[in-house]
């Protein structure tokens, strides 16, 4: 079955054509600004300005017509409710051009099902590092749990937050990672780790608290020293607590070089596998979506309702697909 998925949860709007497990195309753009952060309601117009142009580039790349599509698949939770209208509005459209199934896709789900496609990782803990979200999950007892989260705002909010503070732009986690890579000196900063959940705002405050005294080069050099490390705790702590022996990442700073680094010594250290897609497939990508879309499809999932709801937990699932 061919799926056309759709991504617009935050500031990426996405289309990817895929045939089972093969990718024909996986296209995106995303809104950015010179300073400032991401504003959802110009999010969405950035969605509304690309989609045809989107839809078109997919289906070329994929060599086929919108009539080969046998599944629409929309990322329908969680995110920001202008983008996710976007979507969900394309979805329908789609829908009623082509007469044919629309399944809505839980988001962060949807990159812990496209690591395992991906990648030889077959039940891993995820650490899924993004913008809004910052969860430790894994499948139990017909879920997805979540096993840690982060207690106030996502890893990658609070990157871009200090960002946009130091005048750096919309996103910032490129800009900070570039910048750490000149500094080896580390500032002591709080480091809030409580059980298995983490907590950004206080890191946030002390760093903007140290702006006017210290280097961009160092801050970002001891923001992720410490808020990596922060991550990689709670992630080995999910391992021991699980028994598993796989740890896959997803999210769009799980691109970060230097988590990547941190999670690979911590596995290797504990015997367990690191597994870590492409980029292309860390960031938002409607890849996942699809992909997703199709196993929900063919466990028996329907959705009768084409709507969104920007709140829905990764917990909140069932997971009849696996076993």
């Amino acid at each position: 079955m061919i799926c056309l998925g759709i991504e617009s949860t935050a500031h990426t709007f996405g289309i990817a054509i895929l045939d089972g497990k093969r990718v024909l195309s996986n296209v995106y753009d995303t809104y950015r600004t010179e300073k400032g952060g991401i504003i959802p309601t110009e999010a969405a117009k950035h969605h509304i300005k690309v989609k045809d142009e989107l839809i078109l580039r997919a289906l070329n790349e994929a060599k086929i017509t919108l009539n080969d599509i046998g599944l629409i698949a929309y990322s329908k939770s969680p995110g920001l409710a202008p983008c996710l209208k976007q979507g969900m509005l394309v979805a329908k459209d789609l829908h009623e051009k082509l007469n044919v199934p629309v399944i809505g896709v839980n988001h962060c789900i949807a990159h812990l099902e496209i690591g395992r496609m991906l990648t030889e990782a077959k039940d891993p803990v995820l650490l899924y590092a993004s913008g809004a979200n910052t969860q430790v999950i894994a499948y139990a007892a017909g879920k997805y749990r979540v096993f840690g989260e982060t207690l106030d705002i996502g890893v990658g909010n609070f990157i871009d937050t200090f960002a946009r503070g130091a005048g750096l732009g919309f996103p910032g986690g490129p800009k900070i990672a570039e910048l750490a890579k000149k500094s080896d000196h580390l500032i002591e900063l709080p480091y809030s780790v409580k059980g298995m959940d983490v907590a950004f705002s206080g890191l946030l405050t002390n760093l903007q608290q140290k702006l006017k005294n210290h280097t961009l080069e160092e801050l970002s050099y001891s923001l992720q020293e410490t808020a990596f490390a922060m991550l990689i705790e709670v992630s080995e702590r999910a391992l021991a607590h699980l028994g598993k022996k796989e740890l896959l990442l997803g999210g769009g700073v799980a691109c970060n070089e230097r988590l990547q680094e941190m999670a690979r010594k911590m596995c290797k250290e504990r015997g367990a596998k690191l597994f870590c897609p492409e980029k292309q497939f860390l960031v938002d990508n409607a890849a996942m979506i699809a992909w997703t879309g199709i196993l929900m499809h063919e466990s028996g999932n329907r959705t009768t309702e084409i709507d969104f709801d920007a709140s829905e937990r990764t917990d909140d699932v069932n997971v009849n697909w696996r076993k």
